[in-house]
């Protein structure tokens, strides 16, 4: 059998496709809401930064890695109003704001990590967030290693994709955070507080990237790393796009980045070169861009500031 055939048959490839994809899916997902009720948010690769760093902290001083997550999680929410605050209520450029809490993520962690652990880094003991056995789906050929044993924050962020699409089309919040990000206008007039959807669809953004970051630091690992994102966060926006601001959408372009890596990753034990496979995805969504494999359409007051009438 060819390398490639020895590649792509080996269930494993799959199974780290999806623990791959989920950081990227969880940073689209959050990144969703948010540009669905009209604030753009690239500060998704500084949030997970943040989020990662407050979870390794948490869980070290703990000892609870479901501690360290929550503190994630609400790390993540908090650095994300530092984006709603002057997006929403002042009316700042927010693709500046988010580009500047990225740089300031970035040298806030740095910074954290070298005064409150030194040289030594984070402590070896940090507990790590489980990996899961679903024993009937484990003993299915193929399906098992693809599914069956997965770190929680994976399952976790199945669950969220689909609550998150039920939200947004099937509920009437998720109506007035779309009515809001097509036509804000439209939506005071009818009484809808603009202004705290808004504050609402970044603050879940937030929450959602501290989620991925905890994922990267405690989930994957059980440590911290200057940059450890390493532009995760842009590729969950490019996913986002891709998926056409939808949470399916956005789950599946995350799926077909974390396969471009699983892939490249497989092809080097092989001794090949995998950079232009890398770029796959990358190509894939400047053509989906351009429209050939449909329009991508953001929502139409997405990134314009709005004075509330009241």
């Amino acid at each position: 059998m060819s390398v490639l055939g020895l590649v792509f048959s080996n269930p494993e490839l799959y199974g780290s496709t999806l623990a791959m994809a989920t950081p990227l899916a969880l940073g689209a997902l959050g990144g969703t809401f948010s540009e669905r009720t009209g604030v753009v948010n690239i500060a998704m690769e500084g949030i997970m930064l943040i989020g990662a760093f407050f979870g390794v902290m948490a869980a070290a001083s703990s000892h609870s890695a479901w501690i360290g997550l929550l503190a994630g999680v609400v790390a993540g929410g908090l650095i994300s109003l530092a984006l709603a605050w002057p997006a929403v209520r002042l009316q700042s450029d927010q693709v500046i704001l988010g580009m500047a809490i990225n740089l300031f993520a970035a040298g806030l962690t740095a910074f954290l990590l070298n005064t409150v652990y030194g040289f030594g880094g984070t402590p070896i003991s940090t507990p790590q967030l489980p990996q899961l056995t679903i024993p009937l789906l484990n003993n299915i050929p193929f399906v098992g290693a693809v599914l069956g044993q997965q770190n929680v924050v994976v399952y976790i962020m199945i669950l969220l994709v689909i609550i998150g699409h039920f939200f947004l089309f099937h509920t009437n919040l998720g109506l007035r955070m779309r009515a809001v990000g097509e036509h804000p206008e439209a939506a005071d007039t009818v009484g809808i507080n603009v202004v705290r959807i808004r504050y609402f669809g970044v603050l879940i953004g937030g929450m959602m990237s501290g989620l991925a970051g905890v994922y990267l630091s405690i989930g994957m690992l059980n440590s911290f790393e200057v940059n450890m994102t390493d532009g995760r966060g842009y590729i969950a926006l490019a996913a986002m796009i891709f998926g056409k601001w939808t949470p399916f959408g956005s789950l599946g372009a995350a799926l077909l980045f974390g396969f471009a890596t699983a892939v490249s990753y497989s092809l080097q034990n092989y001794g090949v070169s995998a950079n232009l496979i890398g770029i796959l995805p990358y190509a894939l969504t400047i053509v989906a861009l351009t429209g050939v494999i449909g329009r991508s359409k953001a929502p139409a007051a997405d990134g314009l500031p709005y004075e509330p009438s009241k």
